[in-house]
């Protein structure tokens, strides 16, 4: 998960948490990299328990913060210091991380403003959605210092097939916001603005829209891709069954028939 030599303060990186309304935003405070170490991994996943304990929050962003960097990568500066121990001090923890931002409940989005390298686009690729600003460059760069991107190496096979991903791995080049988007690896590119303008729109589309039916088709796009398609579809008649039996559908058709918004409740 490397991705530069700068070191940020390992003591005060953190991700800062902000919930508003519906919607809660992270922002990675970790200097003007948002370098990646234990103190703003540990920051990040007390942000995430706290979020999936709120069952008013629909949608969650993670942005960049006040850095010229979405995030740039692992702190090389940690890096130097394991050797055999890394999966106990650093890969266990840091995949659990990862996977907890994977597995929010609810939909998530990236917010890239700045570059996203090594690390930094691996904490992208965990979210659903991600949203660029124009001309900002993402990679996969761990091979360049010979490391290995192993969770973007998974996600991103997912996104853009495998011989994109290859590439990307084995140069550790990097790819701009309109190749992103070209190739499927970004959703939306922000034109006019900043990519977090434009995920804070996002995000209160899907806030609008019902919350559970949200949720469980998050789950099911995930079943569709970690599992079998008959285990998938039992899934997905349960889930359905879940939204029928909900107060937001009969919510939601009774206002489509009077013609007025839906209050949705998540239940």
């Amino acid at each position: 998960m490397a991705g530069s030599a700068e070191s940020a303060d390992v003591a005060s990186s953190r991700a800062a948490l902000r919930i508003e309304g519906t919607t809660a935003e992270i922002a990675l405070d970790g200097g003007a990299l948002n370098l990646v170490n234990t103190a703003l991994l540990r920051s990040l996943n007390s942000a995430l328990t706290d979020i999936a304990a709120a069952a008013d929050v629909r949608c969650v962003i993670l942005h960049g913060g006040s850095g010229r960097a979405f995030c740039a990568g692992s702190d090389i500066n940690e890096l130097a210091k394991l050797h055999e121990d890394a999966s106990e001090r650093k890969i266990l923890f840091e995949d659990m991380v990862l996977r907890r931002l994977a597995r929010m409940p609810m939909p998530t989005i990236a917010a890239i403003d700045g570059p996203a390298i090594g690390g930094g686009f691996e904490l992208a690729l965990a979210c659903d959605l991600r949203v660029c600003r124009r001309g900002v460059r993402i990679a996969l760069s761990e091979s360049r210092i010979g490391g290995l991107a192993a969770n973007g190496a998974v996600r991103l096979t997912r996104l853009i097939g495998p011989a994109r991903t290859k590439e990307l791995l084995y140069t550790g080049d990097p790819i701009t916001a309109e190749q992103a988007l070209a190739w499927g690896a970004i959703n939306r590119m922000a034109d006019d603005g900043t990519a977090l303008e434009v995920s804070r729109a996002l995000a209160a589309a899907i806030a609008a829209r019902g919350p559970l039916s949200n949720r469980l088709g998050k789950t099911l796009v995930d079943a569709a891709q970690d599992g079998a398609l008959d285990a998938a579809l039992s899934e997905s008649t349960i889930a359905q069954q879940r939204i029928f039996d909900s107060a937001d559908l009969h919510e939601g058709v009774a206002a489509f028939l009077a013609k007025r918004p839906p209050a949705f409740r998540g239940r």
